[in-house]
């Protein structure tokens, strides 16, 4: 995944270097471009139940097809409002989740949603484009970074105690 977010943070540079179109001026998809779409956005609604972001790559695919890039926020946040709460119910049920942690995302929500809503959404595209390329790196490098130094934990054999 991290180099799959590297690609992407790639594909993301080239378009803020104008080697390659990324973002037009239409609200909407039509026609194979909102098929891409579709597909791309459930891949990455079931990547988000493996903790990887929506937002970069919902910004590189949509930027992509053609999408005004201040549009794509409330896509991919339409999105996980549905997705959250449906994939959150099966976490909770099994108690595979941490709720400190929980506890400590919800309560950081609120200032991270007034802070999309009153500060992100007033950065021009080009600013917005550069962050989500700075957040794209350091995720893939941090996800590099994680899958390089895990080590599976040793399995003890019974035969081997005593």
């Amino acid at each position: 995944m991290g180099f799959a977010l590297l690609g992407a943070a790639g594909l993301m540079l080239a378009s803020a270097l104008h080697y390659l179109p990324g973002g037009g001026d239409t609200l909407g998809l039509h026609g194979w471009r909102m098929a891409v779409g579709l597909v791309g956005n459930f891949a990455f609604g079931a990547l988000m139940n493996l903790g990887i972001g929506a937002y970069a790559p919902s910004l590189i695919l949509f930027g992509f097809l053609g999408m005004n890039l201040k549009a794509v926020f409330p896509v991919m946040m339409g999105s996980c409002a549905f997705i959250m709460p449906t994939s959150g119910i099966r976490f909770i049920g099994r108690g595979s989740y941490s709720p400190r942690a929980a506890l400590g995302l919800a309560l950081g929500g609120v200032p991270g949603v007034l802070l999309a809503a009153y500060v992100v959404r007033e950065l021009q595209v080009r600013q917005l484009r550069w962050l989500v390329i700075g957040v794209a790196i350091y995720s893939a490098l941090a996800m590099l970074h994680s899958a390089a130094t895990h080590r599976p934990r040793a399995q003890s054999s019974a035969r081997g105690v005593g």
